[in-house]
């Protein structure tokens, strides 16, 4: 099986994976960069996974249905485009001997969901949507800071290896607002020269891992001691994991 990062707009990416006959794609945003995939590789699309109904992630929805050969699942609380299989918590999409389990997520979206695999080739694998980037986590159009806290507490709770495909390229810019809560953070700090050499050569930051976020990421840190001494510092009231990731969300969506 192959992992593969297919750039679609100005900074998303719809993941892909093939076993270089058929091939499911995640969060379809726009169609052109799948059909181009798929007609250059050889592949057939044979499942579609959906984590929720922003339009940079089904966009290409309907223009992709005439080369489907297979089911769209997405989550069961959102209106999806299309014919579309119903998943909540605890379902499971299964394609080509792969079964990925369903997290609920909600925060950025109401109804947003998460597709984990145990066993891509040996490693586990999180289609994490606009829930998690590396170093950060989605505005909250739809939901809470509670949800947001939950959804990212369940995440973290995956085995540290998991490999986290984010749907955004925002790393090195949610680096920068990392280091700004944890100036003193070394793994932030190495993070960000390696981030930066990659995408010198054009290449994605992507996948992370749930390890890696667990250092270096401020929304799924918020019980540290550094985390919580920078947001009093910042005048936050602050007494709860909850209050700091509100506080910090805030912070993140004026920081520039």
């Amino acid at each position: 099986m192959k992992l593969v990062a297919l750039p679609a707009f100005t900074d998303n990416y719809i993941w892909m994976i093939h076993d270089g006959r058929q091939a499911l794609v995640v969060d379809p945003g726009e169609a052109t960069p799948v059909a181009d995939a798929l007609r250059t590789q050889g592949l057939r699309l044979t499942g579609i996974l959906v984590t929720h109904h922003h339009g940079d992630h089904v966009g290409g929805l309907v223009e992709l249905h005439s080369l489907l050969e297979g089911c769209v699942y997405g989550p069961a609380h959102e209106n999806i485009p299309g014919p579309c299989v119903p998943l909540n918590e605890g379902d499971e999409a299964v394609w080509n001997g792969l079964h990925f389990r369903v997290i609920d997520v909600p925060g950025h979206t109401a109804g947003h969901i998460a597709y984990w695999c145990d066993d891509l080739d040996g490693v586990p694998v999180l289609f994490c949507g606009d829930t998690l980037f590396s170093a950060g986590c989605g505005r909250l159009f739809e939901g809470t800071p509670a949800q947001m806290h939950a959804s990212l507490a369940k995440l973290a709770s995956l085995p540290p290896a998991t490999r986290v495909c984010c749907a955004h390229e925002y790393t090195l810019s949610n680096l920068r607002f990392a280091q700004a809560v944890e100036p003193g953070n070394a793994d932030i700090a190495r993070h960000v020269a390696h981030c930066e050499a990659v995408r010198t050569r054009g290449e994605p930051t992507l996948p992370s891992s749930v390890g890696l976020e667990s250092r270096i990421n401020p929304f799924m840190r918020c019980d540290q001691p550094a985390v919580i001494a920078q947001m009093r510092s910042r005048g936050a009231p602050v007494d709860h994991p909850v209050s700091v990731l509100a506080a910090l969300r805030q912070w993140k969506n004026e920081f520039r």
